[in-house]
């Protein structure tokens, strides 16, 4: 997955297209007994039919963690093809699962054992919503996907899995999926076969319920320090702790800047004793309101339990999640505890891959765990995690304009993050490339201080229409800063 795929867009790390729905000969076009069993199947116009196969021997799951809600439900892929032809492109080799009913899902992807293998081909899906009744159109997940991960000379780089992009498709309880070979693909020193990986899965990820709403605190200590009006400080970088509040507040600059002056007397004793009117005020946005790992409701025991860093924060590289458009600001946080799942159960990661993530009404949310204002190390941009954080948009931007609230977000996350750091958003700073498909490892690069993922991967990611909006949130995020 590391390498770029030759055709005309490239690798997209952002995949969720709507396809034909016509289904292979010989496939069923039916819906299983439903609330709403007796309406035409909408992918096909066909009537339902009264039952579907339940999920196939082998099919295991990945329980939540103690009582949790959530778990993944693993399918496992049959050796034999479907009993269909090739089409056009196509090399002979595929799997597929004919329509089933599954427990309830709301996010899948397909996964293999050997994170160096690449899967080159179409992995398509379409799933019957438990709303509806109603099947959906065949949908694409993105097979190139390990350009978001974690560094290969890392331990968790070298432990992961094989792993399409995630895709959300809403609460769910039948799937069908096909997976078909191609030999079209380039040669370029890696390892590549016109046969699909060993060992695929489909995994089917139930992200569980959402926690109850708390209400959100005025503004009170937190693991960056404190505002000016509290009388104690957390310590600097506090990872998540039971007590930890939903929602991090949004601060005004004053407040940002003395919550940065408590962090710093903490951390540097001697510099808090000079005090500020001694040392030039730093350019950093206020801080943005951020829902913690607790407000979204992860599960902290799916995660490893020590935490990486990295060294000094000089670049924000800004992702779109891959994981399709089809979701409500108030199912966001499900949509991350799912990708949250997915990264962790699926892909084998220590945790999350991104820093942050932002949903298209623009909220921020904190992503892995270590602390919202620390150098966290992240699995978000292969050859470029270290001293860089990555922030996901939610959703798929190659083709769909991002909402202006989303953009606006990244542009506050970045003032406030980058000017921890003290970096200019729209300056360029040069990276040490840890290995991509674009820089050799150990290649000194010069690269925006807010990069898209393509800027040090050859991929569609963040999508050209995220990625067109790079420069108006460069210029807000200065202007926030200060510049």
């Amino acid at each position: 997955m590391r390498g770029f795929l030759a055709s005309s867009i490239g690798v997209t790390c952002a995949a969720a297209l709507a396809l034909p729905a016509a289904l292979p000969s010989g496939a069923l076009a039916a819906t299983a007994a439903h609330p709403r069993a007796g309406a035409a199947d909408t992918s096909t116009g066909a009537p339902a039919a009264d039952a579907l196969p339940a999920a196939p021997p082998g099919a295991h799951t990945l329980p939540a963690a103690d009582d949790t809600p959530g778990h993944t439900r693993s399918l496992p892929l049959p050796d034999a093809p479907a009993g269909r032809s090739s089409e056009p492109g196509e090399g002979p080799d595929e799997r597929a699962l004919s329509p089933r009913e599954v427990e309830p899902f709301s996010l899948l992807g397909v996964v293999w054992d050997d994170p160096d293998a690449h899967l080159e081909g179409r992995v398509q899906v379409r799933t019957r919503s438990t709303v509806t009744g109603a099947w959906s159109g065949w949908q694409e997940l993105e097979s190139h996907h390990d350009d978001h991960g974690a560094d290969r000379s890392t331990p968790e780089g070298a432990a992961g899995r094989g792993a399409t992009a995630p895709l959300w498709v809403g609460r769910s309880d039948a799937v069908e999926l096909r997976v078909t070979a191609r030999d079209d693909h380039r040669q370029q020193g890696e390892r590549t076969t016109d046969r699909l990986p060993e060992g695929l899965r489909l995994d089917l990820v139930d992200p569980g319920e959402a926690p109850a709403p708390e209400e959100e605190p005025a503004p009170r200590p937190t693991r960056a320090g404190a505002p000016a009006a509290t009388p104690a400080a957390t310590p600097a970088g506090l990872p998540a702790a039971a007590g930890e509040p939903a929602v991090l507040p949004e601060l005004t600059r004053e407040e940002t800047l003395a919550e940065l002056e408590a962090a710093r007397a903490v951390e540097e004793p001697e510099a808090g004793a000079a005090g500020p009117q001694q040392r030039a005020q730093p350019y950093v946005g206020p801080r943005p309101k951020i829902v913690t790992r607790k407000g979204w409701g992860a599960d902290e025991k799916l995660r490893e339990k020590n935490f990486a860093y990295t060294g000094k924060v000089k670049a924000a590289f800004v992702h779109h999640s891959a994981t399709g458009n089809n979701y409500t600001c108030a199912q966001a946080p499900s949509v991350i505890r799912g990708i949250y799942r997915y990264h962790t159960q699926s892909s084998g990661w220590r945790d999350l891959g991104y820093n942050f993530m932002v949903d298209k009404c623009g909220t921020v949310y904190e992503g892995r765990a270590g602390g919202v204002d620390k150098a966290v190390l992240g699995a978000h941009t292969l050859g470029f995690n270290s001293n860089s954080t990555g922030i996901a948009v939610l959703g798929s931007y190659s083709s769909v304009k991002p909402p202006k609230a989303a953009v606006n977000a990244v542009a506050k996350l970045t003032a406030w993050k980058l000017g921890l750091s003290g970096a200019n958003p729209k300056g360029k700073v040069t990276l040490t490339s840890g290995g991509s498909n674009l820089y050799a490892k150990g290649k000194k690069v010069s690269l925006h201080v807010i990069s898209g993922h393509r800027d040090g991967y050859s991929t569609e990611c963040p999508g050209t229409r995220l990625y067109g909006q790079l420069g108006t949130a460069r210029s807000a995020s200065a202007r926030l800063q200060g510049r």
